[in-house]
């Protein structure tokens, strides 16, 4: 399979988290929304780093990264692939990420002495 372009918008060194961390983000996103199916190639870390102008060192770290928390598998020579879990994993870690974030909103709420109905309320209209 033919890696194509990914399209996960911009990469910055302004946007306050390294340029790897973005790049594996924006991969497990992909592979969690099904944008990037089990067994796409992606693109080489040469390809990637030229599309995003990063250096080869940020996307190999990135897809270092990648692998070691299953989202994708790499074959010398082939390339670099997403793993039949990744998408599953992904979503796994994104669920998990979440449910800090509303573990911390709920500490900070109570901190406030924000009460819990007023809480849920604002959670249902962000939903």
């Amino acid at each position: 399979m033919m890696p194509r372009p990914l399209r996960f918008g911009p990469i910055s060194p302004a946007a306050g988290t390294p340029l790897y961390e973005q790049i594996v983000a924006a991969v497990k996103r992909e592979a969690a929304a099904g944008r990037l199916a089990p067994g796409e190639a992606l693109p080489s870390v040469r390809a990637l780093a030229a599309e995003l102008l990063v250096s080869l060192i940020t996307v190999k770290r990135a897809y270092e990264e990648l692998e070691r928390d299953g989202i994708v598998y790499s074959r010398q020579g082939l390339g670099t692939f997403i793993a039949e879990a990744g998408a599953d994993q992904s979503r796994k870690d994104g669920r998990e990420a979440a449910r800090q974030h509303l573990r911390a909103a709920a500490k900070a709420a109570r901190e406030a002495g924000i009460p819990g109905k007023d809480l849920i309320d604002w959670l249902k209209k962000e939903i």
